[in-house]
C-alpha cells in the first residue's frame, strides 16, 4: 500500500493499566472506560482496528481486590466484579458509582444495553422513523462499544480479519457526564477532521439528466436571484448509463457521457470559476465493463482477458484492485477537476472477506486518497459503523417526501452525536415518492440550514425539483431567505467546524448534554444546540388552518433567550408551546450570545469560501458573553499543526461594552483591515446617541444606524484586524418589553377568524389589566385551544 493509505495509530495500551489473567485481559483506559477482552488461547489484540486507533491513555487510578470468587476492580467511578471465567451474565458485572438508580446502574455481561441511541446506516426508502444503533451515552450511566468483529488495521495500511471467538468490548461508564464519554470516544477512535470551508455552504443536488448547457443555465438563474451555492453534486447521469445489456445495467460507470458533457474539464472549470466545488456520483458495485474508456488499462492491471471483454470484478477486499480503482477510475477525473466523490454504494454489506463491509473499505480509502497533494480530504457516503466520523461527510439516503420523514430527521441527526457522527447530509426536501407540499418544502429548507450540511436534493421526476421558483410565492421567499442565511452563517459554522475537531463537540448537540439531570432535556427530541451560540427547535408539522402558524414545543433552560428572527424575549426555566408563521422557525440565542456572520450583501460562492472582508456580529444583551472566531486557509491540513488565526470577542453586560481583541496567530490568513457591522439587539432609539467607539484606546467616529422596526442598533467600524475595538453603549437602552400589543395585533390581523372575536380579544389585551387577568378572561371565552396558545405565548414570553 502507498504511504498515503497508512493511518497514524497508537494502539498499545500502558501495561500499568492492564489486569491480565490466563484467558482475559482488562484494561482500565480511564476511570470510566474499561476494555474487556476474553480469548480461549490467551492471546490478545494490540493492533489497531477499523474502529479503535488509540489505546495509549495515561496511567489510570484503580485498585484490584482478589478473593475466592475472582477479582473486583475499583475506580472512582466503577466497581467491576469478575469470576475470571468465560464472560457470562452471572460472572461479569460493572456498577456505576454515584447517585444513579441502583437497579439501572449495574450492567451484567450479555444483557441488553439501554442507551440514548446512535445512528443508522441509511434512511433509504424510509417514510418516517428507522431503527437506530447504539451510542456511548445512556441515562442508565453506561453503554457498550463491541469491537469483537472489526477488521485489524495493519501497519502497511491494509486490513485483515481478526480471529473468531473473542470478546473485545469497551465499557463506557460515565454516568451522566455525556460530554466526557464522547470526548473519550474520540480519544479512543480518532478525531473528527475539519471540513473544507466550501462544504458548509449550500449544495445543489438532483438526480436528473443535466447537460453542461442546462446546468450552467440553472446556475446563472440562481445567480440572478442572488441564491448562492458552493457545491455542485452531479448524480449518476454524468456517466454513460444507456449501455449495451451485455455490459450490465449502466448503473456503475466511469466514462463521461459526452453527449451531455462534451468537454468535462471545461464544465468543471466553469464551476470552479464560480467558486463551486464538484462531486460526482459513483456506484462501484458492478466493477468495470468493456464499454468503459479505461477498461483495457484496468483489465491489464487486474489480469483480466480484455479481448473477450471479461468484466473487471469490483473487489474491495483486494489491495491490487483498490490501487487500480483509484489510479484508472478516479485520478483522471480528479485531474479534470472533480473535487471529491459521492460513494453511493447500495449493494449490501458483504464481500469475499467475512465481516468486511465494502462500504467501510470505500469510505476509508476514498478519504485517504482524497488527501493527496496536501489538500483537506472529504468523502460523501453512507455510515459504515462506529468510527465512521473519521470520514465525513455522511449521506443519509433516499428519504420519502413526507411530513413524517421531516419530523424524524432532527432527532436522527441529534442522536448521531451519541456515536460521534456529526456531519450528516440529508436529502433536504426529501428525495422521492411522497407528495408535493409547498409548506413542507419550506420547513425542510429552514431545518436544512440548521443541519450539518445544507444539500437540496430530489429524484429524477420532472415534477420534483427544489428550485425555489417552482413553489408558491411564500415558499419561494422562505426558501430563498434560508439559503442566503446559510451562507451568511459560514464564519460561525466554520468556527464550529474547528470546535468539532479541537474540542470533540459536534455542531449538533442534544439538549441533555448540557442538562443531563433535567427530564425536559430528554422530552424535546427534536430540539438541539447548534454550535455554542444557538438553540434550535425546527418546525416539523403543518400550520394550523385559519391561524396560519405552526406549533412547536420548546424547552427553555434557565436564563433569558432571544428568538433571532422575531426578536421575542423569553424567560427560561419552563416548557412552552411556540407558534411561527412560514417566515421562520424557532431559533434562539441566549442572553450574552454573540453570533458572527458574513455580510448579507456578499453572498456569491466566491466570497464565502474565503475569509471575509466584512463581518456582521449580532450581540444579545442582559448577560456576559464570549466568542472566539476561528479562521485558517480553509482547504489544507495546516489546522492540524495550528496554522490559524483567532479573534476573541467579549460582551460585558454590567459595562454594556463589546470588545473585539486583536487577531492572534497567523494574520496573513485574514484581511489586514475589516469592516465590522456590530448589531446590538433589543435596543431603544436612544442607544444611537449613547455609543462610544474606540480603536486601540482612541475614540473614533463610527457610523451608527437605528433599525426602529426591529429595535436594533447597528454600529459600523472599519479597522485593522491587529487593533482592539471597544464599543460602549448604556444599559438603560436595552429594550426589555416584548411589544405585546403590537405582536397581538399583527397576529390577529392575519388570522382567519371572526372580526367580532378579533375586536374582543384585542380590546382585552389593550385594557391595561394584569396579564394573569387577561389570560383568565381569555380562558373564560372558551377560545379555540390553539388560538389561546398563540396568545399565551405572546403574553407570557
Amino acid at each position: 500500500m502507498q504511504e498515503i493509505y497508512r493511518v497514524k495509530t497508537s494502539p498499545v495500551a500502558l501495561s500499568d493499566n492492564m489486569i491480565i489473567g490466563e484467558k482475559y485481559r482488562i484494561t482500565v483506559l480511564t476511570e470510566a472506560l474499561v476494555r474487556l477482552e476474553y480469548s480461549e488461547d490467551g492471546v490478545f489484540e494490540d493492533r489497531a482496528t477499523q474502529t479503535v486507533l488509540f489505546r495509549d491513555f495515561p496511567k489510570t487510578g484503580y485498585h484490584v481486590v482478589r478473593n475466592a470468587d475472582g477479582i473486583e476492580v475499583h475506580t472512582s467511578m466503577l466497581h467491576l466484579i469478575y469470576n475470571e471465567k468465560e464472560f457470562s451474565s452471572h460472572g461479569l458485572s460493572i456498577q456505576i458509582k454515584g447517585n444513579l438508580s441502583a437497579y439501572h446502574s449495574i450492567w451484567h455481561y450479555g444483557e441488553k444495553v439501554h442507551d440514548l441511541q446512535g445512528t443508522a446506516r441509511t434512511l433509504d426508502d424510509v417514510n418516517g422513523e428507522v431503527e437506530l444503533g447504539h451510542g456511548v451515552v445512556s441515562r442508565f450511566g453506561y453503554s457498550i462499544l463491541d469491537d469483537s468483529k472489526s477488521q485489524i488495521l495493519l501497519d502497511d495500511g491494509w486490513i485483515e480479519p481478526r480471529k473468531k471467538g473473542v470478546s473485545d468490548l469497551y465499557f463506557f461508564g460515565y454516568g451522566h457526564d455525556y460530554k466526557q464519554a464522547l470526548n473519550d470516544f474520540y480519544r479512543l477512535c480518532g478525531k473528527t477532521p475539519m471540513l473544507p470551508r466550501y462544504a458548509l455552504g449550500n449544495w445543489w443536488s438532483r438526480y436528473y439528466k443535466y447537460s453542461e448547457e442546462s446546468y450552467m443555465e440553472l446556475m446563472d438563474k440562481f445567480d440572478e436571484k442572488n441564491i448562492p451555492f458552493t457545491v455542485a453534486v452531479i448524480d449518476m447521469d454524468w456517466h454513460q448509463v444507456d449501455v449495451d445489456p451485455k455490459y450490465g445495467s449502466g448503473w456503475t460507470g466511469y466514462t463521461w457521457n459526452k453527449k451531455l458533457f462534451p468537454d468535462p474539464k471545461r464544465f468543471l472549470g466553469k464551476l470552479h470559476d464560480r467558486g463551486m466545488h464538484t462531486t460526482l456520483n459513483v456506484h462501484p458495485a458492478d466493477g468495470v465493463q468493456g464499454c468503459e474508456e479505461m477498461y483495457v488499462d484496468m483489465a491489464k492491471e487486474m489480469g483480466v482477458d480484455y479481448e473477450k471483454e471479461d468484466p473487471v470484478v469490483c473487489d474491495p477486499a483486494s489491495p491490487k484492485f483498490m490501487d487500480a480503482y483509484f489510479k484508472y477510475l478516479h485520478h483522471p477525473r480528479e485531474a479534470e477537476g472533480v473535487d471529491f466523490w459521492w460513494i453511493d454504494w447500495q449493494q449490501g454489506s458483504n464481500c469475499k472477506v467475512e465481516g468486511l463491509d465494502p462500504l467501510w473499505i470505500f469510505n476509508h480509502f476514498h478519504y485517504l486518497d482524497n488527501k493527496r497533494d496536501g489538500r483537506r480530504p472529504m468523502t460523501f457516503s453512507r455510515y459504515a459503523g462506529p468510527g465512521s466520523h473519521r470520514y465525513p461527510i455522511g449521506f443519509s439516503g433516499d428519504t420519502h417526501i413526507t411530513w413524517e420523514s421531516l419530523n424524524f430527521q432532527p432527532y436522527f441527526t441529534t442522536t448521531a452525536t451519541n456515536i460521534g457522527y456529526g456531519w450528516w447530509s440529508h436529502d433536504i426536501g426529501g428525495h422521492m415518492l411522497g407528495y408535493k407540499d409547498d409548506e413542507l418544502t419550506a420547513r425542510w429548507t429552514q431545518y436544512g440550514i440548521f443541519s450539518p450540511i445544507m444539500r437540496l436534493h430530489s429524484s429524477c421526476s420532472e415534477f420534483n425539483g427544489k428550485e425555489p421558483w417552482r413553489f408558491k410565492k411564500e415558499t419561494e421567499e422562505a426558501m430563498e431567505a434560508a439559503l442566503r442565511q446559510r451562507h451568511c452563517m459560514i464564519p460561525y459554522l466554520y468556527t464550529m467546524n474547528y470546535r468539532s475537531y479541537a474540542e470533540n463537540m459536534p455542531l449538533i448537540e442534544p439538549m441533555y448534554y448540557e442538562y443531563p439531570e433535567n427530564a425536559e432535556a430528554y422530552e424535546v427530541k427534536n430540539q438541539y444546540f447548534f454550535g455554542s451560540q444557538l438553540m434550535v427547535a425546527p418546525v416539523t408539522t403543518p400550520r394550523i388552518k385559519g391561524l396560519n402558524v405552526a406549533k412547536t414545543k420548546v424547552w427553555f433552560p434557565e436564563g433569558i433567550w432571544y428568538d433571532i428572527y422575531t426578536g421575542m424575549r423569553y424567560d427560561g426555566g419552563r416548557m412552552l408551546e411556540v407558534y411561527r408563521d412560514l417566515s421562520s422557525i424557532p431559533v434562539f440565542a441566549k442572553a450574552g450570545g454573540i453570533l458572527v456572520c458574513a455580510d448579507a450583501d456578499e453572498l456569491d460562492a466566491r466570497s464565502v469560501i474565503k475569509n471575509p472582508d466584512v463581518l456582521c456580529v449580532r450581540v444579545f444583551p442582559e448577560a456576559d458573553g464570549e466568542f472566539e472566531l476561528y479562521e485558517d486557509d480553509n482547504e489544507s491540513c495546516g489546522y492540524v499543526d495550528g496554522r490559524c488565526v483567532t479573534t476573541a470577542m467579549k460582551y460585558s453586560a454590567d459595562k454594556d461594552m463589546f470588545v473585539i481583541s486583536p487577531a492572534d496567530g497567523d494574520t496573513s490568513l485574514i484581511p489586514d483591515n475589516r469592516t465590522y457591522k456590530l448589531v446590538f439587539e433589543r435596543r431603544t432609539e436612544t442607544a444611537a446617541d449613547k455609543v462610544k467607539v474606540s480603536v486601540d484606546g482612541k475614540e473614533v467616529l463610527a457610523k451608527n444606524k437605528y433599525d426602529k422596526e426591529n429595535r436594533k442598533l447597528i454600529v459600523t467600524v472599519n479597522a485593522s484586524t491587529a487593533s482592539k475595538i471597544s464599543v460602549a453603549i448604556s444599559k438603560d437602552t436595552v429594550a426589555l418589553d416584548n411589544q405585546i400589543e403590537k405582536r397581538c395585533f399583527d397576529f390577529l390581523n392575519q388570522a382567519e377568524i371572526g372580526f367580532v372575536l378579533k375586536d374582543e380579544i384585542y380590546g382585552l389585551i389593550t385594557s391595561g389589566k394584569k396579564t394573569t387577568v387577561i389570560l383568565s378572561e381569555l380562558k373564560a371565552k372558551e377560545l379555540d385551544t390553539e388560538l389561546y396558545g398563540v396568545l399565551t405565548e405572546i403574553l407570557t414570553a
